[in-house]
């Protein structure tokens, strides 16, 4: 067996939010019990997605702006590896960079988070409704048109602040990061992923370097979690195929069972009234092109139509 000789330090490029920098710490503990010789820091770093936070993410750019920092830093040289949480990460990687491992899952659902309600079912008429996820809205008022989506940007805290300053009657967030964060208790229910359709890649994280940085593979090779890198290598299939981004209102969600996958996926119209949904089962060796065959399955009914109309609604 080779041993594997890592450099003497580390630097891992991190968002200094809360949640971002849970995630940096996760990792770096994860590297110095593999490589306790290795020194292992974070750089914290604000992202354009972290600094305007008046608008929605569709409308300033995309998930993208969580992301370009964090890889200038990795070009220039003054970190050696970037954690991301992988429903951030762009379907398309710019020129020079890599995923080079995915780590393990954490609960992938939706969370409904309220102060007076456990449910979405019981929300009055007119209820206001916080998310700053088309693909939320778009599942959330096909089933419950009488609520009212307003969108909700900032980190977990900061969402969590609003709702408890009645801002809105309920606030949906990513289960995986107010568990990560220790917050599960502020979770009123999950939300069934037949009914939310949970983001591509939602409660996994990813880990990007420079792509000519190849001395890296190895050494982060221990923190890849091959059943969710599957899972995730099918989604974003899906999502590429369909040119996703937070622009659309699009979700896929994987599991693996053995040698299969299995993963449904919608696309839909902001407001819900148009909803396609399909599902596939492969063999996971496949993962992609299975992503791939889902998102033909939803074109030959119509999905592209869908998103030719959201072209000019962002």
């Amino acid at each position: 067996m080779t041993t594997v000789t890592p450099p003497k330090s580390l630097v891992i490029a991190s968002r200094e939010s809360a949640l971002a920098m849970w995630q940096a710490r996760h990792i770096q503990a994860r590297l110095q019990a593999l490589y306790p010789q290795c020194d292992v820091s974070i750089l914290g770093m604000t992202t354009t997605g972290d600094q305007i936070l008046d608008s929605p993410l569709s409308r300033i750019g995309g998930k993208g702006l969580f992301v370009k920092e964090l890889e200038n830093a990795l070009a220039d040289g003054s970190a050696d590896l970037a954690v991301h949480s992988m429903k951030d990460v762009p379907m398309h990687l710019p020129e020079g960079f890599a995923l080079v491992a995915t780590g393990e899952r954490e609960d992938p659902r939706d969370a409904f988070v309220s102060n007076t309600y456990v449910s979405l079912e019981e929300l009055p008429d007119g209820s206001i409704v916080g998310t700053s996820s088309l693909r939320r809205q778009s599942q959330i008022q096909a089933r419950f048109p009488h609520l009212k989506i307003e969108s909700l940007r900032g980190n977990v805290q900061t969402r969590l602040r609003k709702l408890d300053e009645n801002q809105y009657a309920a606030i949906i967030l990513a289960a995986a990061g107010l568990i990560r964060l220790g917050l599960g208790e502020r979770i009123k229910g999950f939300i069934d992923p037949a009914h939310s359709i949970p983001a591509v890649g939602q409660g996994a994280l990813g880990i990007e370097i420079n792509a000519s940085r190849t001395d890296l593979i190895e050494i982060l090779a221990p923190l890849n979690h091959v059943d969710t890198q599957l899972c995730v290598e099918a989604e974003r299939g899906f999502s590429r195929a369909l040119a996703g981004s937070c622009t659309v209102p699009l979700g896929a969600y994987a599991t693996k069972q053995g040698d299969t996958i299995s993963m449904q996926g919608f696309v839909a119209s902001v407001d819900g009234q148009q909803m396609l949904k399909e599902s596939v089962t492969g063999d996971a060796v496949l993962a992609e092109k299975l992503g791939q065959q889902l998102a033909q399955q939803l074109v030959a009914r119509g999905a592209d139509k869908i998103l030719a109309t959201l072209d000019g609604v962002k």
